[in-house]
């Protein structure tokens, strides 16, 4: 896909002789993910067929500060094109993250993105000329809003199928020459020591058996003073415990640590970190979070005790989101 292709060209024209350590491997792991979505079969190569077949059209305007990520105008496209557009967009399903407009079609996606940007934008450092990593990007919607402030580079890392290629799919159309996403996990990233100014790690810990481990890599990615951003799910409390599910979490699989309070801040700083400030704890709302016609599968509603939807269906308190910064 071209975005792999950019991401070479990228590297090849910012290459810089201190990055001896790293450069050969993560140029490696470019070409091996190129050759891979070159031939992949399964929902890769599914994905990749829709959003190649989506229509060629420049758009004659873009709006990445407004709520939704707005691409384009309605009367740009003509009626076939706009429903082969529909079409397409809805083959990428489940669209998790936005909202997105797509020269008039609205894609609802499940969350409403918009309202954690908006408790996180406050507590950002200056993004111009900054380089930036996004683990697990989804559909690229925060690197998107990102983009708007002129960063140098803003890297993601998006392993799932349906997620890239929603990012491929808006990225089509933005052409944004700063942003780049990777098929990959971020343990295939090598260790790029001192290079990032900013991490952002958005619902991604309580999926790791070693939170601290991957804290630890995070902050040695980071140019001294660089600033990490771990949103997560914790639990109310300041005891220095941390709940471990026995099997499932509002139904979701691999949840491993949900920390209290004072354990995720003792995670930061045992990973090397320090000017730790929790700035957002907010419980999820059916208001964030709801089904729409862009999923097609369960929301959390359904992950919730009709009875007490302070808890979930297992019976653990119901979902609570903090948001962390600190510095390298």
């Amino acid at each position: 896909m071209k975005s792999v292709n950019r991401m070479e060209q990228f590297l090849k024209n910012y290459g810089h002789p201190g990055w001896d350590q790293w450069y050969d491997a993560l140029e490696k792991l470019v070409k091996d993910k190129r050759a891979y979505l070159d031939s992949a079969g399964g929902n890769f190569k599914k994905f990749k067929s829709v959003v190649e077949k989506l229509p060629e059209i420049y758009p004659h305007s873009v709006d990445l500060s407004s709520r939704a990520v707005s691409i384009g105008q309605s009367d740009q496209l003509l009626p076939d094109e706009k429903d082969r557009l529909y079409k397409g967009l809805v083959n990428l399903c489940p669209w998790r993250k936005g909202p997105f407009d797509f020269f008039g079609v609205h894609v609802d996606a499940e969350w409403q993105s918009w309202m954690k940007w908006e408790r996180l934008v406050p507590h950002l450092p200056s993004l111009k000329y900054r380089k930036i990593l996004d683990i697990g990007s989804s559909n690229g919607y925060y690197m998107f809003k990102m983009a708007a402030s002129d960063p140098t580079l803003v890297l993601g890392l998006e392993p799932q199928s349906a997620f890239y290629y929603q990012y491929c799919a808006a990225q089509k159309y933005l052409n944004l020459k700063n942003v780049f996403c990777l098929p990959a996990a971020y343990n295939e990233l090598p260790a790029m020591n001192r290079f990032f100014d900013l991490v952002l790690c958005m619902g991604i810990l309580y999926h790791r058996k070693s939170p601290v481990k991957m804290l630890k890599k995070i902050h040695d990615s980071l140019v001294p003073g660089g600033q990490v951003v771990v949103e997560n799910l914790v639990i109310k409390g300041e005891n220095n415990y941390c709940l471990f599910p026995f099997d499932r979490y509002a139904k979701m699989r691999n949840v491993f640590f949900i920390p209290d309070l004072s354990a995720m801040e003792a995670w930061l700083a045992r990973a090397g970190f320090s000017d730790i400030r929790c700035v957002d704890i907010t419980g999820t709302t059916l208001t964030e979070q709801r089904k729409t016609d862009w999923i097609q599968t369960e929301s959390l509603e359904d992950f919730l005790d009709p009875e007490d939807p302070s808890k979930t269906v297992e019976g653990y308190p119901a979902p609570v989101r903090a948001i962390y910064t600190a510095s390298a």
